[in-house]
């Protein structure tokens, strides 16, 4: 797949592969190379290598995106957080905006506890994990009077545009704009059985997976071993690249997510502050190849496809943000301006990037065939947009929400490649357009990925010393 000339196999790769001591005798892996040992050299379906990549973001675009994202425009995303569940209605127990796990009130230890007139200790560490999810899921809603003005004139700005494919979720009447800055993703105490049968949902329906193949360390099945994980795999190594690719997406955003939520962990909580930082032990857990059985840096892999996948988005869409028409309209026209020439300096370094992901390959075949596996793609992910609309914190809600449409954003900007080369000049594009939602997701999308590439680096480091 993709015809990317990549570099060497990277410093830790070489060391996975020559071994590290003398005499043919090897010390203790390190931490570091357990989670990253796979993660070096060229990666699945396309001969793009990581360290490249590594150098690309955190060195040349991450602090340009990152100042982006805190401009005006790209902070306020406009979401509906109370849409029901589509597909299962057991999340009303803690489906409330603040409440973040599942045992809140319903627990049978802490019903107990209440009738009897006192607590266990584990009825009390229950009930202490409860209020701390309720004020790390809350979603801080508040827009100064000023905002809250600007948005509305926005709003008559979009609508007086050539907006056509308004998202339905934003008309209802439940959206309201959510400041993202003050809404950072991270550790929310949202765990357990109710986070994971999100995941089960997504992998085991939406993958193009048959039920009699399970994923690899799934948590509420028993007796996942190793056998069924190369199963598992030798049955995704069979299907075609677009079916493929589809799960690796899916798998590169689960690990993103799981990047950010390691990285930005609560540490401590004193009456004065709260210390947020990286919890090594949680990114071991997830990311480590001894702990989960070889699945953590496969993980890590995709989470680089990913980036490539949305990298690609990027530069193909450039056409559309460099016509004269486009702005990145709040009403300040000097801040406007200048706005715009930063999104397209990091469009055209975007551009640049030496290795892009050649996905030409993508539907290429039979005409009729390569139609239905689009629309098969196109619904799949659309199913999988409606599942974030079960999950129980609405903080972890409102980035799982922005995230999927970003992705689905970078695929429709894949797919209308000669659209966007047919476009007019000047005046409304009908062919291919983008809403204000679909760009402050795509960038904000994006945004956590390259951040997720950032903490990566970071925490090979703190691994390094680690066995």
């Amino acid at each position: 797949m993709g015809r990317c000339w990549g570099f060497l196999i990277g410093f830790l790769g070489a060391a996975c592969l020559l071994g590290w001591g003398r005499g043919g005798q090897q010390p203790p892996e390190t931490a570091a190379q357990r989670c990253f040992c796979q993660v070096s050299g060229y990666l699945d379906d396309c001969t793009c290598d990581v360290e490249t990549i590594d150098k690309f973001n955190n060195y040349k675009l991450f602090p340009r995106l990152q100042k982006l994202l805190e401009s005006d425009y790209f902070r306020y995303y406009k979401v509906n957080l109370k849409r029901p569940c589509p597909f299962w209605n057991d999340i009303n127990q803690c489906g409330r905006r603040d409440c973040a796990v599942k045992p809140c009130q319903s627990n049978k230890v802490i019903l107990n506890g209440l009738k009897s007139g006192k607590y266990s200790e584990e009825a009390n560490n229950l009930i202490e994990e409860c209020e701390q999810a309720e004020r790390l899921g809350a979603v801080d809603e508040s827009l100064s009077e000023e905002t809250q003005k600007a948005v509305l004139q926005w709003t008559k700005h979009d609508d007086s545009s050539d907006n056509f494919c308004e998202a339905d979720d934003i008309q209802s009447p439940d959206a309201e704009y959510v400041d993202l800055l003050l809404n950072p993703e991270r550790y929310t105490g949202y765990k357990g059985p109710d986070a994971w049968k999100i995941w089960n949902v997504i992998y085991e329906e939406n993958c193009f997976k048959p039920q009699t193949i399970k994923r690899p360390l799934n948590p509420l099945a028993s007796g996942q071993g190793k056998s069924k994980e190369n199963t598992f795999y030798s049955w995704l190594e069979g299907l075609c690249v677009e079916k493929r690719a589809f799960y690796r997406l899916i798998s590169g955003l689960h690990a993103s997510i799981n990047v950010h939520l390691s990285a930005r962990y609560l540490l401590q909580e004193t009456w004065l502050e709260k210390k947020w930082g990286h919890n090594i032990t949680e990114f071991q857990q997830r990311f480590d190849g001894i702990l989960t059985e070889g699945e953590g840096p496969r993980r890590l892999k995709n989470l680089y496809f990913l980036y490539l996948i949305e990298l690609r988005a990027l530069s193909k869409v450039l056409p559309f943000f460099e016509r004269p028409d486009f702005q990145l309209f709040t009403g300040n026209k000097v801040q406007d301006a200048e706005n715009k020439i930063l999104l397209l300096d990091i469009l055209h370094e975007v551009k640049s990037f030496p290795l892009h992901f050649d996905e030409n390959s993508f539907f290429a075949g039979d005409k009729k065939e390569a139609n239905k596996l689009k629309e098969d793609f196109r619904l799949h992910f659309r199913n999988i947009s409606r599942i974030m609309d079960c999950v129980g914190c609405f903080k972890c809600r409102l980035w799982g929400k922005l995230q999927t449409q970003g992705l689905g954003t970078a695929l429709k900007i894949l797919f209308s490649e000669k659209l966007i080369a047919n476009m007019p000049e000047s005046g409304p594009s009908y062919e291919f357009h983008l809403t204000r939602q679909e760009i402050v997701s795509l960038f904000n999308a994006f945004g956590r990925i390259s951040t997720s590439v950032r903490e990566l680096e970071n925490f090979r480091n703190l691994l390094q010393n680690i066995h």
